[in-house]
Parts: structure tokens; C-alpha cells; sequence
């Protein structure tokens, strides 16, 4: 959330803002709202210093043993008035939060102008694209014949858009998560966290994906619970509400969850295979850190998911998003695509963002600053890495003309030892 006197200053910031990425809150009413408020405030204050001073004129009167019915019944007509008033307040204050709820963050100023994903920047490669010529068979194909990935069975299940690991594919998924939390942990420096999967309306807003993005959410309605779509929901509202020691800054958080998406206005788009499913597995980073480290902090980010990649030998681009790309609650944000070469094209594994203060103003995330005044965190997060897309890329990236395909050595030692995954099963 912006704070509404920054609103109130900068509207005109506040308004590019909108059009840049593409939102459509409505600032004006906002600031009518904000404006009314701030008038009826003063009527406040200025019946509160009415009363005061017939408050005094009483006690004089008294003192000199003069009648003050006509005062004190006037003072009770002024009570009435400030009560009326301040519930005005009270409707107008939910209003204007709800309003503000929907304003977007502001873009970085070193965020690349544009209007959407062709206009993102790529800022640097990793690795070799196979050679001319390397025609794989696509992930969901080899994974069926394999036997390691049964996309039918899923849907009878479940439905389409969730998927089934069996044997081989199911001990990958599990060394792969595995592979991430021990990078993250020994060689990044976060702390490990198993969080709920599960979370309450306030957390979802906290993090900004309500109220713009109920519709993508799975909503458990008789707890008013919410799956959440990514760790991020979880992790960042464990400080909420709560003043961080200045010292314990940064603090650094990693953890895996299922994550769920409805993905609401996505049919007919990405249906085959892994590329885009309702419920998938990703390990999570998570920083709350000081406002002058974040965006130094998003760049560690940034590399710490590019370790994992590098890790399991996938080719990647990062690219930098314009604002028209960018998400609602973020400042600035990086995409790491791994490519997949039966498609080819590039798929998105991860995205790091630095927030700024927008999710901590939300949450009540605040630490004391050097002059001892309270200040609100930044918060970044980033996926390190999501395995949908990250499996698939491995699966048409490594295969042998055996109709095998080599595990990348990283992961070997979480399999057993296993080189590669073979249609003999475990």
C-alpha cells in the first residue's frame, strides 16, 4: 500500500503510475475521499476545542457560583455533533482503505518503459542452447514414456492442469526441492521455514495479491482460508504486525510449498504438459531488509536463484521488466526463463522483486531506524526456482538417443547416485 500522504503529495506520480502498469484504479475518488476526510476532521477539531472551551466557561461559572444549564446543555448538542462525525470518519476511513487498496506500487525508476512483455529487457545469458538440428521429443511426451509423469491420471483425479509424478519422477521432485533448500541454506545464508499452506484474508492482502487477484485464488469460503499461490503469502506475514530489531536486519527466509493457482482466464493457453498448472511445487527466498540495502539486496536475489540454474547446467536468460509487465505490488523485477528447446522458447522459472515498503505498510512490518524513528521494511522475494517448468526443461533438454535423459550431476547425489532416468523405473 502507498502511504495516502504520499498519495495526497504526488498524485500526479501516483497517476503515471497507473497507466504505466496498466491498472485502472480510480484516483480521483480517492482523492475526494481523502479530501472530505481531512474536512471533516477539521470540524472536529474545531467542535473538540468548542467543547473545551465551554468546558471552561463551566468550571468558571461554577467556581463562581453562577448557573451553567444553558452551557452544558449546548455542550451536549456539540458531543452529539463530534459522535455523528467521527462515525462519518469511521465510514469514509473503510472506504478509503479499500481505495487504496487497488493503487498499484510505483515502478523503479530504472524499470524499462513499456506496455508488456515484448518490451522487457534482457540483461544477460548463462549456458548453451543445443545445437541446430537437436529435435527433442516434448517433456510430457517423454515423461509418459518414461513413466514418470501421467498427465491422465491427474486429470481423472483432479482435473486438467494438475499432474502426476510416479517413481523416478516423484524422487525428482523431491531432490530437486531438496537441491534448493541445501543451496539456499549452507551457501546463501537463509533460514529454513515450513510455513502454512493455508492463510488468512489478511495475509493475502498483506502481500498484495487481494483484493485485485481473488479470482486467481482458491477460497476455502466456511474458513475464509485461502491456498496460497506462493510461499511469499506465508513467509513474509510471519513478522506482521511486529517492530524487527534494527540488528536483526536482514533477515533472510527460504522454504518450499505446494502452490496454488486457479489461473482464471488462462484456458486454452499452455494446456499441454507442465508449463502452466493449478498446483505445483516451489521453493521460496524471501528478505526483509533496510530501505537503503533493497535494491542491492535484489541483486543477490537475483543471483542466488541464478546459482540454482547454474547448479542444474540449464541454459537461462534474465530479463528485466518494463512496467507494463511488472506485477501490481512490485517496484522492480527480474524474470529468469530457462529455455525448452522442444517448444522452443523460453519459460519463465522465476521472478525477484523488491517491494519496498508497499507489502510492509499492508502487514505493519517496521524496524527502528538510526535516529531511532520507525520505519517500515523493504520486502523482496523471489522463486528459487519453481519446478514445473524446470523439470520440463530438464526433461527436453538432457535426453539421449537411448530414450533416456541424463540427470545434471548436482542432483545426483539426492537420487542415489542415479545418472539418469530410464523407462525401467526405480
Amino acid at each position: 500500500m502507498l502511504d495516502p500522504k504520499f498519495v495526497r503529495a504526488q498524485p500526479e506520480r501516483i497517476r503515471k503510475a497507473i497507466a504505466d502498469k496498466g491498472e485502472a484504479a480510480d484516483l480521483d475518488a480517492i482523492l475526494r475521499l481523502d479530501e472530505e476526510r481531512r474536512a471533516l476532521l477539521a470540524q472536529v477539531e474545531a467542535r473538540k476545542a468548542e467543547r473545551n472551551r465551554s468546558s471552561e466557561e463551566v468550571a468558571r461559572l461554577k467556581k463562581a457560583g453562577q448557573d451553567a444549564t444553558a452551557i452544558v446543555e449546548a455542550a451536549k448538542g456539540v458531543g452529539e455533533e463530534i459522535r455523528a462525525l467521527d462515525e462519518k470518519i469511521r465510514v469514509l476511513d473503510g472506504e478509503l482503505e479499500e481505495r487504496l487498496l487497488w493503487l498499484p506500487n510505483l515502478p523503479h525508476e530504472s524499470v524499462p518503459i513499456g506496455s508488456d512483455s515484448t518490451m522487457n529487457v534482457e540483461v544477460r545469458r548463462w549456458g548453451n542452447l543445443p545445437p541446430d538440428g537437436y529435435t527433442p521429443a516434448p517433456h510430457w511426451q517423454i515423461g509418459a514414456e518414461l513413466g514418470i509423469l501421467d498427465l491422465e491420471r491427474a486429470a481423472r483425479i483432479s482435473g486438467s492442469g494438475f499432474s502426476l509424478f510416479i517413481g523416478q519422477g516423484a524422487m525428482l521432485q523431491r531432490a530437486l526441492i531438496q537441491l534448493m533448500i541445501d543451496l539456499h541454506v549452507t551457501k546463501h545464508g537463509y533460514t529454513e521455514v515450513w510455513a502454512p499452506y493455508l492463510v488468512r484474508r489478511e495475509c493475502m492482502t498483506g502481500t498484495g495479491q487481494l483484493p485485485k487477484l481473488e479470482a486467481d485464488m482458491y477460497h476455502c469460503a466456511i474458513d475464509d482460508l485461502f491456498l496460497i499461490p506462493t510461499a511469499e503469502v506465508s513467509i513474509t506475514n510471519l513478522y506482521r504486525d511486529e517492530v524487527i530489531p534494527s540488528e536483526r536486519l536482514p533477515i533472510k527466509l527460504t522454504g518450499h510449498s505446494a502452490c496454488f493457482r486457479r489461473e482464471a482466464g488462462a484456458a486454452g493457453r499452455d494446456t499441454r504438459g507442465l508449463v502452466r498448472v493449478h498446483q505445483f511445487d516451489k521453493v521460496e527466498m524471501v528478505k526483509l531488509v533496510r530501505p537503503e540495502t533493497s535494491y542491492d539486496e535484489l541483486e543477490s536475489l537475483v543471483r542466488d536463484a541464478e546459482d540454482v540454474l547454474q547448479a542444474l547446467d540449464l541454459p537461462y536468460r534474465v530479463l528485466a521488466l518494463c512496467a507494463g509487465d511488472l506485477s501490481f505490488a512490485a517496484a522492480k523485477c527480474y524474470d529468469l526463463e530457462v529455455y525448452a528447446p522442444a517448444e522452443q522458447r523460453w519459460l519463465e522459472v522465476s521472478s525477484c522483486s523488491n517491494f519496498e515498503a508497499f507489502q510492509a505498510r499492508r502487514m505493519g512490518i517496521r524496524f527502528r531506524n538510526d535516529q531511532g524513528r520507525l520505519e517500515h521494511v523493504h520486502t523482496l522475494n523471489g522463486s528459487g526456482v519453481a519446478l514445473p517448468r524446470v523439470v520440463a526443461a530438464i526433461l527436453e533438454l538432457f535426453q539421449t538417443p537411448r530414450g533416456t535423459v541424463r540427470i545434471p550431476e548436482a542432483l545426483r547425489p539426492y537420487l542415489g547416485g542415479r545418472e539418469e532416468l530410464t523407462p525401467a523405473g526405480p
